[in-house]
C-alpha cells in the first residue's frame, strides 16, 4: 500500500519517528513521498534514498550525538567563549558533523543531490532568514537561480536542521548575495499539508508529530547566556502542543516524548530504545483506528465524485 509520510521537526526526539515507521512498514505501507522540517528532514531524506526502518535503528544508535556539541573557535574561551560564538557565529555549534554523517549514508544508496532523487519524492522544509521567507527544496530552487543537481541533499538538510542560536546558521549564495537558511521549523514545524491537492487522494499522507510532556517553569534570564537557553525551550516547547485541526489530526501518529528536549544531545542507548519504543506504541495504536475510506468520505468527500481512486 502507497502513503506519503511527512514528519514534523523535534531535535534528537525524531528517533521516535523509526520506531513508528517500523510499524507502519509491517503493516504493509510502503513511501511514495516524503517530506519534514528540521530532524523530520533526515527521516524523509533517508527514506527517499531507500532505506528502512530498520537500517535507521542501527544508524540511530551508530550516531554519536555528541559530537554535535563539539567546541570549536570562540567557545573554547573559558569565559565569554559562548558569548562570543554566537556573536561571531550566529549560533553555538557547527552542524556540519551532522552534514557529514547523512551525506555519507545518502551516498550509500547513490544519492548525493536532489538531481538523485526521483522527482517529487522528498521535500525539504528551510526558513530562510534574508528573504523572511519558507523556501521548499527542490520545489523552489529555481528561484535561487538552482537547478536540483546543484544543491546536495544533505546540505538542504543540514539547513533545515540548524536550530536557531544552537546551530550556525548555513549560507546558500545567490546571485551574489548571501542567504543564511535555519531550521524549518521556525516557520512550518509540521508541513502535513504538503502533499495535499485539489483532488481526492489516491492514497492517504500520515503525519509523524511528537509531543512532549509540558510542565510550565521558572527559567534563568539572568545573562545573555540563560536568556538564549530559555528561549530555545520555549519555543520548542510550545511548538509541540499547538493545536491540529480535526482533518490533520486524524492522520496524524502523535508521538509522547516525555521530558527529553530537542537539543539533549547525551541521550543513553536505553533513552534512545525508549523514544523509538513511543514510535513503536503510538503507530501501533494508530494503525489500529485508522480506516482510508472513513477518513475521506469525512473530509475529501467533495472530491469523492471527481477523483480518480488508486
Amino acid at each position: 500500500m502507497w502513503a506519503d509520510a511527512v514528519f514534523q521537526g523535534g531535535g534528537v526526539r525524531g528517533i521516535a519517528f523509526v520506531g513508528a515507521l517500523r510499524v507502519a512498514e509491517a503493516t504493509g505501507y510502503r513511501w511514495k513521498r516524503v517530506a519534514g522540517t528540521s530532524s523530520g528532514s533526515i527521516v524523509a531524506a533517508l527514506l527517499a534514498a531507500g532505506y528502512r526502518a530498520d537500517e535507521m535503528k542501527a544508524m540511530m544508535h551508530e550516531l554519536d550525538l555528541a559530537q554535535l556539541m563539539r567546541k570549536t573557535g570562540w567557545m573554547r574561551l573559558p569565559v565569554f567563549g559562548n558569548t562570543m560564538q554566537l556573536w561571531r557565529k550566529y549560533g553555538l555549534y557547527s552542524i556540519e558533523p551532522l552534514e557529514r554523517w547523512l551525506e555519507g549514508k545518502l551516498a550509500e544508496k547513490g544519492v548525493r543531490t536532489f538531481e538523485d532523487v526521483e522527482e517529487g519524492r522528498l521535500r525539504v522544509v528551510v526558513t530562510d532568514l534574508t528573504a523572511g521567507d519558507m523556501a521548499v527544496f527542490p520545489d523552489d530552487l529555481p528561484r535561487y537561480g538552482l537547478m536540483p543537481r546543484d544543491l546536495p541533499v544533505a546540505r538542504a538538510v543540514a539547513m533545515s536542521c540548524a536550530i536557531p542560536y544552537f546551530f550556525q546558521p548555513l549560507r546558500l549564495r545567490v546571485k551574489g548575495r548571501l542567504h543564511l537558511m535555519i531550521d524549518g521549523g521556525v516557520l512550518s514545524n509540521y508541513p502535513v499539508w504538503l502533499f495535499d491537492s485539489k483532488e481526492k487522494p489516491r492514497w492517504p499522507t500520515f503525519g509523524f508529530r511528537l509531543v512532549g510532556e509540558h510542565q510550565p517553569r521558572r527559567q534563568g534570564t539572568a545573562n545573555f547566556w540563560q536568556y538564549t537557553q530559555s528561549i530555545l525551550k520555549t519555543m520548542f516547547g510550545a511548538v509541540d502542543h499547538l493545536a491540529v485541526r480535526e482533518a490533520d489530526a486524524v492522520r496524524t501518529i502523535f508521538i509522547p516524548t516525555g521530558r527529553t528536549s530537542a537539543t539533549d544531545f547525551t541521550l543513553t542507548a536505553e533513552e534512545k530504545e525508549a523514544l523509538y519504543r513511543a514510535g513503536m506504541k503510538a503507530a501501533e495504536a494508530f494503525f489500529e483506528r485508522w480506516d482510508f475510506e472513513a477518513y475521506c468520505l469525512k473530509y475529501r468527500r467533495r472530491y469523492r465524485l471527481v477523483g480518480k481512486d488508486s
